[in-house]
């Protein structure tokens, strides 16, 4: 256990309070969500020194959802320096706490991230289908109906949530962003046509996109250009941070293909997996993508660190071609010293123009000793 205050962030429903439950069972907590104690506190920050005042130095505070007080973290602040309390402070958004208080922590408070859970989290329980339809969130393993947990999910907190804290004051509007948001799921991001697609002015929707980031439900992957042997595009690629969110936003209709959803769905959830573990263990990878500027060879995610430089493909198909391979290969021919691996819906693993070839399941099982060693 962590002897120094740290924050906790990470999505809503990605298991911080039961972390902290679990393993500070003896912590004093305060949860802002409730309406009494946020009023209060909002209202009087300094209050929260009140209530700590005969408490043991040596157990520890929980301030849950964090950010929808900032002027707090000056009274955490002054107690960790005066008082030597220990604090976790968890949030789902970043957002108010960019500007407005964090800084102040520097140094006295570690920054952890919370994600969907790993396959070796859920072990014998993981079913790459269900993975794919429903995510990996905690909820969705004990829910009977785990599509109408997402429903749910998406209902009350990436609508309703936005507004109730003031961040959008169009609902439809924001609304109508986040499906037309979903179908650049996996794919290069061009707000202007989001915007056209959803009929908002594109300083709006760029907004929008910055508002998904912060509230950490989306990110996007820069392009690979380290030492670029050729012309690259500069598009970032974007991703909501769970495939069952993505599958749950994005409409459907009998005009979509199921094949195309499950590709997305599958490269989601590989990168996510990848995204966890790499905040988990500590690799310290920065992640990538690469795509020519002609639009003729992308590679999914390129992950580039002290433990080297990994490249992957992620594809549904069954059955491959020499040239499904070839991304792979212009991209080893760039950089030799690579580790690179074709992720496929197959069942045969081997090596080919040596690119280690993986069955997708065999791939979520191995990925530590691929990320630590490149085997």
């Amino acid at each position: 256990m962590k002897e120094k205050s740290f924050f906790l962030f990470g999505p809503r429903g990605t298991g911080k309070t039961s972390w902290v439950k679990t393993y500070l069972p003896e912590g004093k907590r305060f949860d802002l969500l409730d309406d009494a104690l946020y009023r209060e506190l909002l209202s009087a920050p300094e209050r929260i020194e009140t209530y700590l005042k005969n408490h043991p130095s040596h157990q520890w505070i929980i301030l849950d959802e964090v950010q929808r007080i900032p002027p707090l973290l000056n009274h955490v602040h002054r107690l960790i320096e005066s008082e030597g309390y220990r604090f976790v402070l968890t949030g789902s958004s970043a957002r108010k706490l960019k500007s407005r208080g964090v800084n102040l922590l520097a140094g006295r408070a570690l920054t952890e991230t919370m994600h969907p859970l790993t396959t070796r989290e859920v072990k014998e329980a993981f079913d790459l289908n269900q993975a794919l339809s429903f995510g990996m969130l905690p909820q969705v393993f004990s829910e009977k109906h785990p599509s109408s947990y997402l429903e749910s999910y998406v209902t009350t907190y990436l609508r309703e949530e936005v507004m109730q804290e003031g961040i959008v004051r169009n609902l439809s509007n924001f609304s109508r962003f986040l499906e037309s948001a979903s179908f650049s799921q996996a794919s290069l991001l061009n707000i202007s046509a989001v915007a056209r697609d959803c009929g908002i002015e594109r300083k709006v929707v760029e907004s929008y996109f910055q508002i998904l980031e912060d509230l950490l439900i989306a990110f996007r992957l820069p392009v690979f250009t380290k030492k670029a042997k050729r012309k690259l595009i500069h598009q970032n690629k974007f991703f909501f941070f769970d495939c069952g969110v993505f599958q749950t936003i994005r409409p459907k209709g009998p005009l979509d293909s199921d094949s195309n959803l499950f590709g997305q769905a599958l490269e989601t959830l590989f990168i996510q997996e990848i995204r966890a573990l790499n905040d988990y263990l500590r690799w310290k990878y920065d992640l990538y993508f690469w795509h020519t500027a002609d639009h003729k060879h992308e590679v999914d995610l390129v992950c580039y660190g002290e433990k080297g430089l990994k490249a992957f493909e992620i594809k549904k198909t069954q059955r491959l071609r020499d040239e499904d391979l070839e991304a792979l290969r212009l991209f080893k021919k760039d950089y030799p010293m690579a580790d690179v691996f074709f992720i496929y819906g197959g069942s045969k693993a081997y090596s080919r123009f040596d690119i280690h070839i993986l069955p997708i399941e065999e791939a979520l099982n191995n990925v530590c000793t691929i990320m630590e060693t490149g085997v």
